[in-house]
């Protein structure tokens, strides 16, 4: 099978990660895998002028940025300028898949010599009062002629709700149980809680930290370790006693989920949120808000769910998990790591393979010219 991946830029973000994993395993069962993008948008002057005035700085923009598909051997053409993705773009293939809102409508006016029409969606924009891409921005991409393939029940069911009984295929996302395995232990030395470092508001950092300042009051010596994709700002600086860790690599960061006594997933809203699995695999309990698949993860015992947009209550579990005993913990951690090696890629790779090979029969000219 010739499978094109459409990406709206690559980046270090967890949704280019999957599609670099399944990328990777398509390409590994002897499939012709070809990823194509464009280089990522450069800040406009007003947003330059806001950045700085929000003591954010000057926005540097390398000539070209890091990615999940960099040091890999999977083909990858970024196009020359920031603009729709079109048939000369693109390489005659058996299948074509949309990965964003956008590319959605890029790809489905690409012409059939290019595939049959898939689109993986792993979100669906940002809620009320948050910058970005709305909902109603999205729902018409949901329309188009092509084959959804999600992350998560709640996904498709949204997507039902508003198009119908459309077909929607389901498939979560999984842990690379390779690099994200550590051996049993014991609670730390220090309590230490951990978090992914983002500065977007979706991803609720804000409320995490401001539930370690709170946990503080009671547990002075907690400590923080944190890792991230870019350098700490100042509009959202770490407490002190924090150790954080830039652009870590693959192989470091299993080592750094090891390191604590719990994981705080703070999202908003997310549409899976792989670092709460990430974090099991390595027998870290998480704390988390009810957001992506966190409610049928975290529920499961490997941890605490927590109120959305309460640090309070994330102060509280923060507090509760560290008071456990030894052999408490590590039933908790026992519990994590069994629920996270119930999601493997091997499954789910094996389910976007067959997701794909319905995607090319569903579309093949003689049904489409039946059903017209």
């Amino acid at each position: 099978m010739k499978i094109t991946f459409v990406l709206p830029y690559a980046s270090f973000t967890g949704g280019i990660r999957v599609i670099a994993i399944y990328a990777a395993r398509l390409q590994n069962l002897g499939h012709e895998v070809f990823v194509v993008s464009q280089p990522k948008p450069k800040p406009n002057l007003r947003s330059q002028f806001l950045s700085v005035i929000r003591g954010k700085g000057w926005t540097y923009m390398p000539e070209q940025t890091p990615s999940h598909f960099d040091n890999t051997n999977i083909a990858h053409r970024v196009i020359e300028s920031v603009r729709p993705i079109t048939d000369d773009d693109v390489p005659d293939a058996d299948v074509v898949v949309a990965t964003w809102w956008e590319t959605a409508t890029w790809v489905a006016e690409l012409s059939n010599r290019k595939g049959a029409k898939a689109y993986f969606m792993q979100d669906y924009g940002f809620p009320k009062g948050i910058p970005g891409q709305k909902l109603e921005q999205i729902i018409p991409t949901w329309f188009l002629p092509l084959h959804i393939i999600t992350i998560a029940p709640w996904m498709a069911k949204l997507i039902r709700k508003h198009c119908g009984d459309i077909p929607v295929t389901v498939i979560p996302n999984a842990v690379e149980l390779d690099l994200f395995k550590t051996p049993q232990r014991h609670k730390q030395e220090f309590p230490t809680v951990g978090l992914v470092y983002k500065t977007s508001l979706i991803k609720g950092t804000d409320i995490a930290l401001e539930a370690i300042r709170i946990a503080r009051k009671t547990i002075p010596q907690l400590r923080l370790l944190a890792f991230g994709a870019r350098k700490p700002e100042p509009s959202l600086s770490l407490p002190s006693n924090t150790v954080y860790s830039y652009q870590p690599s693959d192989r470091e960061i299993p080592n750094i989920y090891a390191s604590c006594d719990t994981w705080l997933f703070s999202s908003r809203r997310e549409g899976f949120g792989l670092p709460i699995l990430e974090a099991m695999a390595c027998r870290t309990p998480v704390v988390g808000t009810p957001a992506g698949a966190a409610p049928e993860l975290i529920s499961q015992g490997g941890g605490i769910l927590v109120q959305p947009e309460d640090p309070e209550d994330m102060a509280q579990a923060i507090l509760q998990i560290c008071r456990l005993s030894d052999e408490q913990w590590q039933s908790m951690s026992q519990i994590a790591y069994t629920t996270a090696t119930s999601y493997t890629w091997d499954d789910a790779t094996k389910l976007f393979e067959t997701a794909l090979y319905s995607v090319i029969e569903r579309f093949k000219p003689e049904k489409l010219a039946n059903s017209s």
